[in-house]
């Protein structure tokens, strides 16, 4: 296996503030898209099985779930977000105590959250999907679908929480790994329980969990098994109030953030859920599509934000702009290449999921629609995962409140009034895509300024400060 000795050793744990950052970031980023594209397949293989072995009124009651789960996952998106930023920067310190302290409050943190997230989760998931009113036999199979994955949320706490860890100290490689044989596992658990044993939407559930939890627990033995970097023992283990507080306020932004998107994806599932059966199976065969898309984006972000965490955590700000300048052009270019594929082989993209021509003709437009915003979303994610390393995340919060509640939610329903016809009473589903890619230029427009701006590089932490 001399072969994937040479392969860890290239992407290994990536200490940022030597090197060229062209080098480093592709270093980087590359097993974490890897790994990114590999997470996207959880969802879409759950939808390809659905949709093809049992049907589109299942493949929209796995869509309706979607939504609804993202918005609880908040708080795992929060501590993630903030045990990343805070462990690149003592990395980039070289403060072994502080980050093996990191790690410690961390894993409590996730133990306290999944435990959580289960219990509220599974006992209101009824509630929860009766809030976007889906047709009757939509919701049974949602309730079912969303009962099940909170079951196992400690798994999915797990693998998002330590994995985000692992990233915050340059180490994108052993995530992928595991993810990968996760992922792997699903498919054959996806075919195995509902093409064999025909369990249905429950069986689709089921193997998610079991693969997330898998991937979970290998993240944990990874980084207790890091003893080069931190010390995981007693001592360490028992949450540290400092660094907890600051973690909480890192991460907080992060997860209204994400909040904020899970519900404007709510509310507007309410107006998607009242065009038909046919546009939700048409929406959830675009955002899988969508989630593939942008992953490049999110592993770009996120390389971003550890690339400046680590810096400013070795006061190396000389770095961070060239840093970003070359992130921005992997970014556009890689965007450029999954435009030009989605706008020439988007029939069969959408096609994956159903044979449905209706289904597939409104999920074609939907795509065209989106194309141009990923784009520009690739220029958001790349500087507001710089402004996150540096310790700014209240401007990402606060330009996700505005595009998404103040432009995206109004402007999705005002087009939809504005195209009501004989053939769609209740408004044209592209007004949905439409108001999505307005709210994404307009935020890239945002961000930009603000980041232009550079009063987010003066955030250098208390802690770090001599």
């Amino acid at each position: 296996m001399q072969w994937m000795t040479r392969v860890k050793d290239f992407f290994g744990v990536q200490d940022m503030t030597v090197g060229r950052p062209m080098n480093k970031l592709i270093q980087f980023s590359l097993p974490l898209l890897i790994g990114n594209l590999a997470q996207q397949l959880y969802n879409t293989v759950d939808s390809i099985v659905v949709g093809k072995y049992i049907g589109d009124t299942a493949l929209a009651a796995v869509g309706t779930a979607g939504p609804i789960l993202n918005l609880l996952l908040v708080l795992l998106i929060g501590v993630s977000t903030g045990a990343s930023i805070i462990a690149s920067q003592y990395f980039g310190a070289k403060d072994r105590e502080g980050l093996s302290r990191v790690v410690g409050s961390t894993i409590i943190l996730t133990l306290v959250s999944g435990i959580l997230m289960t219990v509220v989760g599974y006992f209101t998931s009824p509630l929860l999907i009766g809030l976007v009113a889906p047709p009757a036999d939509v919701a049974e199979g949602a309730i079912i679908y969303l009962k099940i994955i909170f079951i196992g949320m400690l798994g999915v706490a797990a693998y998002n929480i330590f994995a985000g860890v692992l990233r915050g100290i340059g180490d994108s490689f052993y995530p992928v790994v595991y993810l990968i044989i996760a992922c792997l596992l699903n498919i054959v658990l996806d075919v195995l329980f509902v093409a064999r044993f025909g369990m249905g939407v429950a069986g689709v559930a089921w193997a998610t969990i079991i693969a997330q939890a898998i991937s979970g627990v290998l993240c944990l033995i990874r980084l207790v098994g890091m003893k080069h970097l931190i010390d995981v023992n007693r001592r360490t283990l028992t949450p540290d109030g400092p660094i907890t507080k600051r973690l909480c306020l890192l991460g907080l932004p992060a997860g209204v953030t994400q909040a904020l998107f899970s519900m404007s994806a709510i509310v507007v599932q309410g107006l998607t859920n009242s065009l038909g059966t046919a546009v939700i199976a048409a929406n959830v065969a675009v955002m899988r599509v969508d989630g593939f898309a942008m992953m490049p984006n999110f592993t770009f972000g996120t390389a971003s934000t550890t690339f400046v965490g680590q810096n400013i955590g070795a006061r190396r700000v000389d770095r961070v702009r060239a840093g970003v300048k070359d992130l921005i052009k992997l970014a556009l270019g890689t965007a450029g290449v999954l435009v030009a594929c989605i706008l020439l082989f988007g029939h069969g993209l959408i096609g994956l999921f159903t044979d449905t021509e209706d289904v597939i003709t409104i999920g074609i437009h939907g795509l065209r629609w989106l194309s141009l915003g990923y784009i520009a979303f690739a220029v958001s994610q790349v500087l507001q995962g710089a402004m996150r390393g540096a310790g700014e995340t209240m401007v990402p919060m606060w330009i996700s409140i505005i595009t998404t509640i103040v432009i995206r939610l109004p402007l999705a329903y005002l087009l939809a009034a504005l195209t009501r016809s004989e053939a769609w009473p209740k408004g044209n589903p592209e007004a949905i895509f439409a108001s999505l890619l307005i709210s994404w230029l307009l935020g890239m427009v945002m961000t930009v300024i603000t980041y232009r701006r550079g009063a987010w590089k003066r955030r250098l932490p208390e802690y770090l400060r001599g």
